[in-house]
Order: C-alpha cells, then sequence, then structure tokens
C-alpha cells in the first residue's frame, strides 16, 4: 500500500516522499482514511508508530478550500493540544514539513519563552495552531487568539496530559470551542480518565489501535541491572564506556538528580546536558540540538521529555531512576525502537526499587530478564529506604518484608 492509495492529495504525497517515506505504517493506513471521511478518532499506539503523519496528513487535506473557494481572513481552523514544550514543537515541524507545498499556516505557542513572538504570529492569521494547554489560556485571556471557528480538535498523548494535572485546562478550553467538530484523541494508555473524556468529547468515534495496551514496542530489548543505589552512576559510566555507546538518553526521577548525574558524567569525560521543567526552553533547546548533532553524548532528562522527543536511531535508552508511575516506564523506553529500528533500553534497579519495577512487571505482564554485571553485585544485606519521588508527590511507602532477599528470589 503506499501514500497515494489513501486518497490523499498530491502535494501532500510530495511532501512525505521527500521526508523519505513510501509506505504508510499501521496506524496511518487506519487513521488517515478515517479522518479523511471526518470520523471522529480514538486512537491508540505505540510511540514512534508514525501517529503524528497519522493525523497530520489527513487533517492538512481537511483544511484545503476547493478550488476557486472565496479567499477569507484566515482564522484557526485547526488545534492540536500536547502536554510539553518539545511535542508542541516535534508536532509544529512535522505540520510545516508536510505543509510545505499547500498555502495553510501554522505556528506554535508554549510557555518559557517570550509570549510577544507568539501574540505578533497569531494575529497575522493561522489555519492551525499546536499549542501547550496553559499558554494557549495565557493567549485566551489576552484576547489574542480565537478558537470559535476550530474545525477540527486533536488532543496528541491525552494520556500525558491528564497525568500532568491538565484536565482543567483542558475542559476550560473545550468549552470555548464549538460543538460541531472533528475531534481525534490520541493516547498511549487507554485510562478511566481517558475513557471518561473520550465519551464526553467523541461523536461515535472508530477506535484505532495497532498494539495491545500499555505494551512497551516489540523492537526494544529490554534488561534489568541490579546494583547498590550508591554504585549506580559508577556502573553507567562503566556500560557508556565499555561499550562505546555514543548517544544515550538518561532518565532521573527528579530535576535535582538530573543536573547532579549530569555534573558527575562530564566529571567522567562522558559529555552530558540536562534537560527538565526547570530549565529554559532555550537551554532545553540548546542541550536537544547539541545531543542530535553528536556533540552532547548523553542527554539526562526528566519525565518531561519521555513524550515529545523525537530523535532518530536512538539507539540507546537508560532508567537511572525507575520512574514512579509504571506507564511512564513504556513512554520512556519508547523514545528507541523507533520507525522499525531496533533500540536498547537498560534499567539500573537498586533494592529500594523493587517495588516499582514489580509495578512496572505487572502492566507489561511479563517478568523483565536481570542482569548482573559483574564487580556491581549488588549488597543484598542492604536494607531498602523509602524512594524519593519529587517535590509535590508522596516521599514515602510501606517497606516490603524482607524485600532486601528479592534479587534472588526474582532470578536475578
Amino acid at each position: 500500500m503506499s501514500f497515494a492509495s489513501l486518497g490523499l492529495r498530491t502535494e501532500l504525497i510530495r511532501a512525505v516522499t521527500e521526508k523519505g517515506y513510501r509506505i504508510p505504517t499501521p496506524i496511518q493506513r487506519q487513521a488517515i482514511p478515517a479522518i479523511l471521511e471526518g470520523r471522529d478518532i480514538m486512537g491508540g499506539a505505540q510511540t514512534g508508530t508514525g501517529k503524528t503523519a497519522g493525523f497530520t496528513l489527513p487533517l492538512l487535506q481537511r483544511l484545503m478550500r476547493p478550488a476557486g473557494a472565496v479567499k477569507r481572513k484566515r482564522v484557526i481552523r485547526a488545534l492540536v493540544l500536547t502536554p510539553t514544550r518539545e511535542l508542541a514543537a516535534q508536532v509544529s515541524d512535522n505540520i510545516g514539513a508536510y505543509a510545505k507545498y499547500l498555502p495553510l499556516k501554522s505556528a506554535v505557542v508554549f510557555g518559557g519563552v517570550s509570549i510577544n513572538p507568539q501574540i505578533r504570529k497569531l494575529r497575522s492569521g493561522l489555519d492551525i495552531l499546536v499549542a501547550t494547554p496553559g499558554r494557549l489560556l495565557d493567549h485566551l485571556r489576552q484576547n489574542t487568539a480565537d478558537l470559535s471557528q476550530v474545525e477540527i480538535l486533536v488532543l496528541d498523548e491525552a494520556d500525558r496530559m491528564l497525568d500532568m494535572g491538565f484536565i482543567r485546562d483542558i475542559r476550560r478550553l473545550l468549552a470555548l470551542l464549538p460543538k460541531q467538530k472533528q475531534t481525534l484523541l490520541f493516547s498511549a494508555t487507554f485510562s478511566s480518565a481517558i475513557k471518561q473524556l473520550a465519551d464526553d468529547l467523541l461523536n461515535r468515534p472508530t477506535l484505532i489501535e495497532v498494539a495491545k495496551r500499555n505494551t512497551a514496542s516489540a523492537q526494544v530489548n529490554q534488561v534489568i541491572h541490579p546494583v547498590d543505589k550508591k554504585r549506580k552512576r559508577e556502573l553507567l559510566s562503566y556500560l557508556i564506556g565499555s561499550n562505546n555507546w555514543q548517544q544515550i538518553l538518561i532518565f532521573t526521577r527528579t530535576k535535582h538528580g538530573a543536573n547532579r548525574l549530569t555534573e558527575q558524567l562530564n566529571k567522567d569525560g562522558i559529555s552530558a546536558a540536562a534537560i527538565h521543567g526547570n530549565k529554559s526552553q532555550g537551554a532545553r533547546t540548546k542541550a536537544l540540538a547539541g545531543f542530535k548533532a553528536g556533540k552532547v553524548r548523553a542527554l539526562v532528562a526528566t519525565d518531561i521529555a519521555a513524550r515529545g522527543l523525537d530523535i532518530a536511531q536512538l539507539p540507546h535508552v537508560v532508567n537511572f531512576e525507575l520512574p514512579n508511575a509504571a506507564e511512564d516506564y513504556i513512554h520512556r523506553i519508547g523514545r528507541t525502537g523507533r520507525a522499525g529500528n531496533e533500540g536498547q533500553a537498560m534499567s539500573l534497579v537498586c533494592v529500594d526499587e523493587l517495588k516499582l519495577l514489580k509495578d512496572i512487571e505487572r502492566l507489561i505482564k511479563r517478568s523483565l530478564p536481570k542482569v548482573v554485571i559483574k564487580d556491581f553485585e549488588p549488597d543484598l544485606s542492604i536494607k531498602p529506604e523509602p524512594v524519593n519521588k519529587g517535590r509535590g508527590q508522596q516521599r514515602s511507602q510501606k517497606k516490603p518484608r524482607h524485600r532486601n532477599t528479592q534479587y534472588q528470589q526474582r532470578g536475578a
């Protein structure tokens, strides 16, 4: 099957071909015809499956006026909401690339940068707006954005938006949109909250699901390395150096932990940069650009970067610390093994994190292989301590009995 067989315009096929794409992915094969028909969509797919093109291409086609139509003032006719700045920027870049040969205008607005250039773009007239909820509400308060003519609404990574506490912002925005519109909701996981949101928003939606819910890509090779907490940094540097890894995305639980690990890696001679919510947008963009260009070997991130980072053929993801929410594990490791490429996901797990590991294995419905690295064997006499879950989250948890013996029980 080709993109042409999906009913796309010549201009869109030309743009897709220039991006190097020839054969549509499973979600594109299902989503594009349904969206072109004007249906509401509830889509679930693993990250890296081509989801963005799956909704962007038909969205652009539906916004095109018939030949000879009277020219009208540009108004926002399509709104794409995303949870993070990085994802917003990625979606905006894709829209720009796919709309290269179409007379449509788009822009992106998100926080962390000056609002004035965004205001100028909005006032100049747009067909498509990509936005994070908080910054879009800022524009609406200043009357610099008008959503009354929106024909197509896209909620991308809807589960992440709910996880990040955007549900009230989303409902405020929905109240300002026309009731008659096409709505496309995409989510990597389908929680009860997502189902409720879908029930409220979607009109007889077409369900598109190209992978089992809450599962990691089969293209990602996953492994657990048991290690004492105090030796994690040493083991990480050893793995990077002994395997000569040149591009590694590393996840920590906290911003402070990301900064500290970045400093330690740089001291070990491994060029590293941190990306998290306390960093300015300029610093985040610079760190990501350096990582993509190969100037930065290790990018250390919090879960804010678990979605929206689009790095071609990223070979290695390391969970320096396991995430608090098991679902975030799937999103983290989904940064590798994208678009048919193989990837490796390694997790450095100390005794404190065995409950988190158990939660992950329960979610993905399988036990992950445990490989102890020689000279980094964990001390089984160490007792677990509460996991630091970061500011604003619960910092204590019950200590499971005899947890220090579970490495042996779990086959490490």
